[in-house]
C-alpha cells in the first residue's frame, strides 16, 4: 500500500514541458543502481539517503504535465521531516531547474530534432556530481556488463540500507568507499585499474581535499570545469565529456567507439569524421552535444525490450 504520495509538477524553469519518459530514459548510466527504471521509462525507483538513513522512493507518471513521488508498495514511509529533502533530491535528478527553452526554439526548425520539444532532452543525474563521477569512470574500456558488475558491487555492498527495504540500498557515501581496502576494488567489485582511482576519489571527498559538488557551480566556465574534472586520475576525453553533459554544460560532444558509428547509421554517411560532426551541430552553440545526444537517441524509447542496446 502506498503511504505517501506527492504531486510533481514537471515543468522546466523556462517554462517548457518536461517528458519524464524521455528523461529517465535519457542515457544508461541513469539506468545503474541504486536506480531501477522501466522499460518503457514510465517509473524510475531508487534509494536516496538523508543523513544516515536511506529511504526507498518511486517516481512515476501521473496526470498530465505532472509526476507522483511515492513509498514504493510494501515499503516504509518515511516521516515528514526528511520528505522535503526526498523531493528536492527528486526535482534535483530531474533537472526541473534547467532552462531548455532556448534549446526547443532552435530544435523545432530542425525537422531531424522537432520531436524533442515536447520535453526530451533533460539528462537524468543522480543526487550528487560524486556518485555520477563514479559511475561515469566505471564505464571507461570496459563492456557495459563490467560496469553493471562494478557499480552493483558498489551499491549492494557498501551501500545503506533501506529503511524498511534492506534488499535495497542507496549509493555509499565517499567516506565509506574510502574505508574499504584495495582488495573490495580488486576481488569483489573487479574494477580493475580503475580500482585504485575509485579508492583515490572517494578518498579526496571524503577527508576534504576535493569539492566535486563546487563543479554545478554556474559561475565556473565550461573551460575551466573541463580542466578540473580531466586533472582526475581515471577521467579521460570520454569521461569529461560525459560529465559535462551531466553537469547541465551541454556544448562538448561525446564522440565515442558507440557515437561515432550510431551517428553514421543514422544519417547514412558512411564516412564522417569527428570535425565534421561537430560542424554539423555548430549551430546549436552551447547546445551543440544535446542536439547531437539528441539525435542519437531519438529511438530509444520505442526500442524493443528484447533486443536492448546500453544507453551509454
Amino acid at each position: 500500500m502506498v503511504r505517501w504520495s506527492e504531486s510533481v509538477r514537471l515543468l522546466g524553469a523556462g517554462g517548457e514541458p518536461v517528458e519524464l519518459s524521455r528523461t529517465l530514459l535519457s542515457h544508461g548510466v541513469a539506468d545503474l543502481p541504486p536506480n531501477v527504471i522501466a522499460p518503457d521509462g514510465s517509473e524510475l525507483v531508487t534509494v536516496l539517503a538523508v543523513g544516515e538513513r536511506a529511504w526507498p522512493v518511486r517516481v512515476r507518471g501521473a496526470r498530465s504535465g505532472y509526476a507522483r513521488v511515492e513509498t514504493p508498495p510494501n515499503a516504509t514511509a518515511p516521516p515528514a521531516k526528511v520528505r522535503p529533502s526526498l523531493l528536492a533530491q527528486v526535482r534535483h535528478m530531474l533537472r526541473l531547474d534547467d532552462d531548455l527553452s532556448a534549446f526547443y526554439a532552435a530544435a523545432a526548425a530542425d525537422p531531424m530534432l522537432a520531436w524533442t520539444v515536447t520535453g526530451a532532452g533533460r539528462m537524468l543525474r543522480s543526487p550528487t556530481v560524486f556518485e555520477d563521477l563514479v559511475k561515469t569512470i566505471c564505464t571507461t574500456n570496459c563492456a557495459w556488463s563490467g560496469t553493471v558488475r562494478m557499480v552493483t558491487a558498489l551499491v549492494g555492498e557498501l551501500g545503506t540500507p533501506a529503511v524498511g527495504a534492506p534488499e535495497l540500498s542507496s549509493f555509499p557515501a565517499p567516506e565509506v568507499m574510502a574505508a574499504v581496502g584495495d582488495e573490495f576494488y580488486r576481488d569483489i567489485a573487479r574494477a580493475g585499474y580503475r580500482g585504485p582511482y575509485l579508492r583515490t576519489l572517494a578518498t579526496d571527498v571524503a577527508e576534504g581535499r576535493l569539492d566535486l559538488e563546487a563543479l554545478a557551480d554556474p559561475a565556473l566556465s565550461d573551460d575551466e570545469v573541463a580542466e578540473r574534472l580531466l586533472a582526475l586520475a581515471g577521467v579521460g576525453p570520454y569521461a569529461a565529456a560525459h560529465m559535462m553533459m551531466l553537469l547541465g554544460r551541454y556544448q562538448r560532444l561525446i564522440l565515442d567507439s558507440w557515437t561515432r558509428p550510431k551517428y553514421r547509421r543514422v544519417t547514412g554517411r558512411p564516412r564522417v569524421s569527428d570535425k565534421g560532426i561537430e560542424r554539423a551541430f555548430r549551430r546549436y552553440r552551447e547546445f551543440a552535444g544535446l542536439a547531437f545526444w539528441m539525435t542519437l537517441t531519438e529511438d530509444w524509447l520505442a526500442q524493443d525490450e528484447a533486443n536492448p542496446s546500453p544507453r551509454t
